[in-house]
């Protein structure tokens, strides 16, 4: 198993455990709540967590029986559709980005002094992903 994987379970597993949210859903939330108006397109939400169309829908699906989002229609072109936090989803959100944060915190710390070269490696790495091409 590879080094990320391990990370992604571990965070994954503690959100669960601790806020019945997945790791994937917590960073769809997030999303949601840094947006303006804590609303944004489902199309935003599927390229900042990494998603596919079926993917961001199911998600966002769960979210919505779970009374975090709502589904909106957009305003100007009614086929758009966002997602908006609920004020149940914002508090879920800032309870989890909790243990998520310390989560990682923790992890990194285990790097020791390496972990300036490491976080500024995952950096470039992550910039570049997001390069268009």
């Amino acid at each position: 198993m590879q080094v990320h994987d391990r990370i992604t379970r571990r965070v994954d597993s503690a959100l669960h455990r601790h806020h019945d949210l997945s790791l994937t859903g917590f960073e769809a939330l997030r999303r949601i709540a840094e947006s303006p108006g804590e609303r944004t397109s489902m199309g935003d939400v599927a390229e900042a967590v990494g998603l596919s169309r079926p993917g961001v829908t199911s998600t966002i699906g769960r979210l919505v029986a779970q009374g975090l989002v709502v589904r909106e229609r957009g305003d100007g072109d009614r086929r758009l559709l966002h997602a908006r936090l609920t004020p149940a989803g914002r508090q879920r959100v800032e309870e989890a980005a909790v243990t998520h944060d310390e989560m990682v915190a923790h992890l990194l710390g285990l790097l020791g002094d390496d972990v300036a070269v490491v976080t500024d490696a995952l950096a470039r790495v992550s910039a570049a992903t997001r390069e268009r091409r």
